[in-house]
């Protein structure tokens, strides 16, 4: 009997610490800027709607030059209570994105809102 109850209690620590990582996987979004917002206007190049967050890269015209931004959203579940779906966006859209910059000035930012061309207004929550 005693044996059974340990090996019971491993059982349940073993699984206990397999499933805990997944929830220290999610990282911070202090990287963001969240007291700047700043507009994008440009065409989306790709939108990927993956866990753990979704992604838009949207090419803007900056100086004349073509530039890139990597855009993070909300997780698909998140989204998808909010109207959104795999095909809200698609390559070649004409938008207008609101976002909080990184704060080290690379190209990208975290996704507040989004106007499309025919005045759909998609946000994040």
């Amino acid at each position: 009997m005693k044996r059974l109850k340990l090996m019971f209690c491993l059982t349940a620590a073993a699984t206990a610490l397999a499933i805990a990582p997944p929830g220290f996987a999610h990282h911070s979004f202090a990287m963001f800027d969240n007291s700047k917002s700043v507009d994008l206007k440009g065409t989306v190049r790709d939108f990927q709607w993956t866990n753990p967050h979704s992604w838009i890269q949207l090419t803007v015209i900056e100086g004349g030059q073509t530039v890139e931004y990597s855009i993070e959203g909300g997780s698909p579940n998140g989204l998808a209570r909010r109207g959104w779906n795999r095909n809200s966006l698609k390559a070649g859209d004409l938008v207008t994105v609101t976002i909080h910059p990184l704060k080290d000035g690379t190209r990208g930012g975290s996704f507040a809102k989004l106007l499309k061309a025919d005045g759909t207004l998609l946000g994040n929550g």
